[in-house]
């Protein structure tokens, strides 16, 4: 049982530890530190608990009826596990995480692309020396002043300035 114990609950702690922020990383080594502490004294455990030998204690306890009474006693106890109402919640999240990465992701790539074409519009402009008024104008259409509209300097409205 200590062999699944550790396979159920194996930690990449490499891939857990290129996320980690560098802020972050005294917490991070302080939960690896914790995690392998615990993982440490649950391996050192016996898979099964040591068997009570009760013929020892009934040959050896004076008084009659008290050893029969814990026997019977600790025979009914039962211990029961906890029930797992997290797991569907936290696979629904992923899901719902997975699906927000991937239109991340396409969000990302549609950027890309229109950066690509800026940066190949810049690569293929005239280099600003060159530049007359009226193309600098045409390469950039937020540089035109309107002096028909707003006829004296500075020619914008002032709010925008």
């Amino acid at each position: 049982m200590a062999g699944k114990r550790a396979a159920l609950k194996a930690i990449d702690w490499l891939a857990f530890a290129e996320r980690v922020p560098p802020n972050q990383r005294a917490m991070f080594n302080n939960l690896k530190t914790r995690s392998d502490a615990i993982g440490a004294k649950l391996s050192s455990l016996p898979e099964k608990p040591v068997t009570i030998d009760w013929s020892f204690y009934k040959t050896n306890v004076a008084r009659a009826g008290m050893v029969a009474e814990f026997e019977s006693k600790f025979s009914a106890l039962t211990i029961p596990e906890p029930k797992d109402t997290a797991t569907a919640a936290i696979n629904t999240q992923e899901a719902e995480a997975n699906k927000a990465a991937v239109a991340y992701v396409e969000a990302s790539k549609a950027r890309i692309g229109q950066y690509e074409k800026e940066l190949e519009k810049f690569q293929n402009m005239i280099p600003f020396d060159q530049m007359t008024i009226d193309d600098l104008n045409d390469t950039f259409p937020e540089t035109k002043l309107d002096k028909e509209k707003h006829p004296y300097w500075p020619h914008k409205p002032i709010a925008e300035l």
